[in-house]
């Protein structure tokens, strides 16, 4: 007896539904997506587009957002898969309501309002501690490296840049010698009037050339500079002790080491290690509600260490939610005097790791470390501070594993900043959908 098989009519024409959102369930993500976004202040996305009088209607900001953020929270962050999503997508569709901007369109967008999706975070964030999802009790702080938008082939360090501009300054000025004396003889030859190109596009490629590595260098010397004075080094001291013996300090003032690197695709970029390889990263940073899971505060810094970001990532939780949290758990980077102060005169109850887990801490002078260290070899200290894998690490396993950002899109702090919002809310509000349920 031969199979039989379910119908297979690839040519059969088919009446469907008339609604696009009868083909979605009815608890899917977009619907909440799109019911949240309606619910925001979307004054700054509409602000730059009241009152211009152009000819072309725009596309709706409230839509192009909610395609945006979906599109984040579904792992499709590329403008060009965005665009071919909203056709080929049923869930993008019913989002766009029949709207296709193109990708450039999206691109632009997205790029416009960087700066506004803090502002969208933040309001997500409170519509998540209304409705009771945020109870701050205890929050864990922590960072982690994500690529940046640039190569590391197109870095240099400061050593090789003073190579460089010495070997240009030495090309051009022979390239100029050449392209005087050829000049000489072509107005012998052909007249006062006649000019040639060959040699002068080498001199202006190497000038070209040389601008930007002297661009970079005084970046590196800038920076250098500041952090001296952070240090506070001041710009006449002497390079040697009054002794005369040994140097005071290592580099003059305002001098980078020669291995300090520079990337020119993206400057604010740093080289971290990640995964085991150095790359070009940002720090990216996130302090999660131990109740939720959801992120109460999230930001980017160019700096591989994360010692100067507990103070800052808590004071934006305060202006986030309104107040701060209880209880602290971070791991060894947030560990310092400062932080440890900072949290004492809070009254906030730190757990903040002296040392890498499983290993001692070793003896300090520093009074409140030593004291953070006796409170985590308690059995009070090391349950609290058990909790804090468990809380702080997963978002980052969530973004960079099941959403796949592993690399952000865009170039410069300010703007890898607006990203990491949108991708944070995004997060939260995937993660929200599962948790609370619009009346």
């Amino acid at each position: 007896m031969s199979t039989s098989y379910r119908p297979y009519h690839p040519d059969q024409p088919y009446l469907l539904p008339p609604d696009p959102r009868e083909w979605l369930a009815e608890d899917h993500l977009a619907y909440f997506v799109s019911d949240t976004v309606d619910a925001l202040d979307l004054s700054a996305f509409y602000a730059p587009y009241e009152g211009d009088g152009r000819r072309k209607q725009p596309y709706e900001p409230a839509m192009m957002l909610k395609v945006l953020i979906y599109g984040y929270a579904t792992g499709v962050f590329s403008s060009r898969r965005l665009a071919r999503k909203l056709r080929e997508d049923i869930a993008f569709r019913v989002l766009a309501a029949g709207n296709y901007p193109a990708h450039r369109t999206l691109c632009e967008f997205r790029k416009r309002h960087l700066a506004d999706f803090e502002g969208i975070f933040v309001q997500v964030v409170r519509i998540a501690r209304e409705v009771g999802l945020i109870k701050l009790g205890s929050v864990a702080l922590d960072g982690s490296k994500v690529k940046a938008n640039a190569s590391k082939r197109k870095a240099m360090s400061y050593g090789r840049m003073q190579q460089e501009e010495a070997r240009l300054r030495k090309e051009i000025r022979s390239l100029t010698k050449q392209a005087e004396k050829a000049d000489a003889r072509e107005d012998q030859r052909f007249g006062a009037e006649f000019t040639g190109d060959e040699l002068p596009a080498e001199v202006s490629r190497r000038e070209s050339r040389l601008a930007v590595i002297r661009a970079a260098k005084e970046r590196l010397e800038s920076r250098q500079r500041a952090s001296d004075r952070e240090r506070g080094r001041h710009e006449d001291d002497d390079q040697r002790p009054p002794t005369g013996r040994g140097r005071r300090y290592k580099h003059p003032f305002g001098e980078p080491d020669e291995k300090t690197q520079e990337n020119f695709t993206d400057p604010d970029s740093r080289i971290m290690k990640t995964q085991g390889v150095f790359s070009q990263c940002y720090n990216g940073q996130l302090v999660v509600d131990g109740e939720s899971r959801l992120a109460v505060a999230a930001g980017v810094t160019p700096s591989a260490s994360d010692d100067g970001q507990l103070i800052p990532m808590l004071e934006q939780v305060e202006r986030n939610t309104e107040r701060l949290p209880r209880q602290v758990l971070a791991d060894a980077g947030y560990g310092s005097e400062d932080n440890l102060a900072w949290l004492a005169d809070r009254g906030i109850d730190g757990y903040v790791a002296q040392g890498r887990e499983g290993k001692n801490a070793g003896a300090t002078t520093k009074p409140l470390r030593a004291k953070m260290a006796d409170k985590l070899k308690t059995r009070r200290g090391q349950r609290a501070y058990r909790k804090r894998k468990h809380i702080g690490e997963p978002p980052f396993g969530w973004l960079k594993s099941v959403l796949g950002f592993r690399s952000f899109s865009l170039r410069g702090l300010d703007r890898v900043g607006g990203e990491w919002n949108l991708v944070t809310l995004a997060l939260n509000l995937r993660r929200m959908a599962g948790q609370m349920v619009w009346e």
